[in-house]
């Protein structure tokens, strides 16, 4: 699954900003900051974790989960090649306006 449309879900996004902020949860301690029910959770981890958003290892019974920088990474780059994309063209579009004025202030002379 695209990590994006992972993260399209209001409760996956305060999934991942309690695992931020926390560094490492295991999923008991996600489920106790939610009003759902600990399946439901646990869905919505597993779709985060295939999403390459977050790892998770075992500790005897436990699953503790991380961010997955990698995957972290892979979001941020894509975001910031569209950032770029954007720029260059407001750049463009700048020096088209500057141009404009002044071909308009040289009309009027």
């Amino acid at each position: 699954m695209n990590a994006f449309v992972a993260l399209a879900d209001d409760t996956r996004r305060d999934i991942i900003r309690l695992v931020a902020k926390n560094g490492e949860l295991t999923s008991s301690e996600i489920c106790q900051n939610f009003l759902i029910s600990p399946p439901a959770i646990s869905q919505h981890l597993k779709v985060l974790k295939e999403a390459n958003v977050l790892l998770m290892k075992k500790d005897a019974q436990k699953r503790i989960y991380s961010l997955n920088q990698e995957g972290m990474k892979e979001m941020e780059d894509w975001i910031l090649e569209i950032k770029n994309l954007w720029v260059k063209r407001l750049d463009k579009l700048d020096r088209y306006v500057m141009k404009l004025k002044m071909e308009r202030s040289n009309d009027k002379k």
